[in-house]
Formats: C-alpha cells, sequence, structure tokens
C-alpha cells in the first residue's frame, strides 16, 4: 500500500475500525504513553463525511506498539492538533471505497492475497495481541467491544492456548 504503510500498520496492530482510523486527530496520540485515543468515528453518507461516536459509543484508549512510535512522530510532526492523522497524499480525508478499489485491493492480490480487507486487519491485531499474552478483557478493550462475550464469539478459537494449562 504505498504511501499508506504505516496506516495499514497502525490498522493491524491495534485493531481500529476503519472509521475510527481515519477520524484521528493528532491532538489523540499520546507518544509517550503509546496510546491513540479513539472518540470519533467517520463515516461517509451520500458524499459526505460525518464524525460520530464510535460503534459502542465509548471513547477507548487503543495501545500503540513501540515499534509504530518513531515513525507516528514523523508522520504528525508539523501537523496542528486538530488536524487529521491519516489522510491522502493532498492532504484530504481518506475515503474507504476509494482507498480499497485504488490502493488496498491491488495491493492485496499482489501479496497473493486476494479477497483481504482493512477490516480484516482488526483479525490479525485480535491474533497478534493473544499470541502476545493478552486476555479477553484486553483484547475486548483494545478493540472496542461491547461485552467480553462479544470478543469471545468473535475471537473464540484464539483462547485456546489456556487449555493445556488447564490440564
Amino acid at each position: 500500500c504505498r504511501g499508506y504503510e504505516l496506516f495499514v500498520r497502525v490498522l493491524a496492530y491495534t485493531g481500529m475500525r476503519w472509521g475510527e482510523a481515519t477520524a484521528v486527530r493528532v491532538r489523540r496520540v499520546d507518544l509517550m504513553r503509546r496510546r491513540i485515543e479513539v472518540e470519533h468515528t467517520a463515516v461517509e453518507l451520500n458524499g459526505e463525511m460525518s464524525y460520530g461516536t464510535p460503534k459502542t459509543h465509548q471513547r477507548r484508549s487503543v495501545p500503540l506498539p513501540r515499534s509504530l512510535v518513531d515513525e507516528l512522530a514523523r508522520h504528525i510532526a508539523g501537523k496542528r492538533p486538530d488536524d487529521l492523522v491519516f489522510t491522502t497524499p493532498r492532504g484530504d480525508v481518506m475515503r474507504n471505497h476509494n482507498f480499497r478499489s485504488r490502493v488496498f485491493v491491488p495491493a492485496a492480490k499482489g501479496i497473493g492475497m486476494p479477497g483481504l480487507t482493512p477490516h480484516d486487519l482488526r483479525h490479525t491485531a485480535a491474533s497478534l495481541a493473544v499470541q502476545a499474552g493478552a486476555n479477553v478483557k484486553a483484547v475486548q478493550r483494545m478493540l472496542g467491544h461491547a461485552s467480553a462475550a462479544m470478543t469471545l464469539d468473535v475471537y473464540a478459537g484464539l483462547f485456546n492456548y489456556g487449555l493445556d494449562a488447564v490440564a
């Protein structure tokens, strides 16, 4: 995804939804704490962008991997606090349909993964978090699910590592 590599890695490592990631303002990035505060989501309706609350209507703090901090710091350097963190190369709001058709779909095909979507990167983030030892409550909070039960319903297969310990 030439030009959008950082954006794609942020999706894959934080589990933010497309609209959440494209609505993040610079002031909501805390590089010292390695957190991104999700407080809005961007939605395109009839060609117009609007901003609302996230899917669960709750703000959340999403952990940011150390490996992305320096690159994100360079990316937001010189931007004002209310500027969007991720934009098109011209500085416009990123639109899901345009990004998918022009950037993501060709890149996914290029790596032999046709059918991969930006939303699939949430599953990548959940898998990586569980593999790193995160418990279901941490994954729930990271992804912004309303309940741990919902997280387990979607990602139950990821939590099988504990069966040997129980035995």
